[in-house]
Protein backbone atom coordinates (compact mmCIF):
# COMPACT_ATOMS: atom_id res chain seq x y z
CA UNK A 1 0.00 0.00 0.00
CA UNK A 2 1.31 3.41 -0.99
CA UNK A 3 1.88 6.01 1.78
CA UNK A 4 -0.63 8.83 1.97
CA UNK A 5 0.66 12.26 1.05
CA UNK A 6 -1.20 14.42 3.59
CA UNK A 7 -0.41 17.68 1.78
CA UNK A 8 -1.85 16.32 -1.46
CA UNK A 9 -4.88 14.96 0.39
CA UNK A 10 -5.55 18.33 2.05
CA UNK A 11 -5.15 20.08 -1.29
CA UNK A 12 -7.69 17.76 -2.94
CA UNK A 13 -10.10 18.21 -0.04
CA UNK A 14 -9.78 22.00 -0.21
CA UNK A 15 -10.24 21.92 -3.97
CA UNK A 16 -13.40 19.80 -3.64
CA UNK A 17 -14.85 22.21 -1.09
CA UNK A 18 -14.12 25.15 -3.38
CA UNK A 19 -15.87 23.41 -6.26
CA UNK A 20 -19.05 23.12 -4.19
CA UNK A 21 -19.71 26.86 -4.44
CA UNK A 22 -21.37 26.98 -1.02
CA UNK A 23 -22.58 30.17 0.61
CA UNK A 24 -24.81 31.12 3.54
CA UNK A 25 -28.56 31.17 3.01
CA UNK A 26 -29.66 34.72 3.75
CA UNK A 27 -33.00 35.08 1.96
CA UNK A 28 -35.74 33.22 0.10
CA UNK A 29 -33.84 33.39 -3.20
CA UNK A 30 -30.82 31.71 -1.60
CA UNK A 31 -33.16 29.14 -0.03
CA UNK A 32 -34.78 28.35 -3.39
CA UNK A 33 -31.37 27.91 -5.01
CA UNK A 34 -30.19 25.63 -2.19
CA UNK A 35 -33.35 23.52 -2.40
CA UNK A 36 -32.98 23.20 -6.17
CA UNK A 37 -29.38 22.05 -5.73
CA UNK A 38 -30.42 19.57 -3.03
CA UNK A 39 -32.95 18.17 -5.50
CA UNK A 40 -30.12 17.63 -8.00
CA UNK A 41 -27.92 15.95 -5.38
CA UNK A 42 -30.53 13.83 -3.60
CA UNK A 43 -29.29 10.52 -5.08
CA UNK A 44 -25.60 11.13 -4.30
CA UNK A 45 -23.75 8.17 -2.82
CA UNK A 46 -22.05 8.43 0.60
CA UNK A 47 -18.37 9.23 0.22
CA UNK A 48 -18.86 11.18 -3.00
CA UNK A 49 -18.13 14.91 -3.20
CA UNK A 50 -21.77 15.46 -4.13
CA UNK A 51 -22.89 13.68 -0.97
CA UNK A 52 -20.74 16.01 1.14
CA UNK A 53 -22.30 18.98 -0.63
CA UNK A 54 -25.77 17.53 -0.01
CA UNK A 55 -25.08 17.19 3.73
CA UNK A 56 -23.75 20.73 4.02
CA UNK A 57 -26.62 22.26 2.04
CA UNK A 58 -29.16 20.30 4.09
CA UNK A 59 -27.65 21.65 7.29
CA UNK A 60 -27.72 25.21 5.95
CA UNK A 61 -31.36 24.88 4.86
CA UNK A 62 -32.36 23.41 8.22
CA UNK A 63 -30.68 26.28 10.10
CA UNK A 64 -32.33 28.90 7.87
CA UNK A 65 -35.78 27.34 8.18
CA UNK A 66 -35.54 27.00 11.95
CA UNK A 67 -34.75 30.70 12.21
CA UNK A 68 -37.00 32.17 9.51
CA UNK A 69 -39.85 29.65 9.09
CA UNK A 70 -40.59 28.33 12.58
CA UNK A 71 -43.44 25.89 12.95
CA UNK A 72 -45.41 26.72 16.09
CA UNK A 73 -46.46 23.87 18.34
CA UNK A 74 -49.97 22.59 17.69
CA UNK A 75 -52.92 23.57 19.82
CA UNK A 76 -53.22 20.75 22.40
CA UNK A 77 -56.95 20.24 21.79
CA UNK A 78 -56.48 20.17 18.01
CA UNK A 79 -53.59 17.73 18.38
CA UNK A 80 -55.78 15.36 20.44
CA UNK A 81 -58.63 15.63 17.92
CA UNK A 82 -56.22 14.91 15.07
CA UNK A 83 -54.79 11.90 16.88
CA UNK A 84 -58.28 10.55 17.61
CA UNK A 85 -59.14 10.77 13.91
CA UNK A 86 -56.13 8.66 12.96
Amino acid sequence: MEPVDEKSLRSKSTQARHNMNLKPIRNKKDLSEALARIDQLIDAKPGAREYDELEILSTLVEAYEEKHCPIPPPDPVEAIKFRMDQ
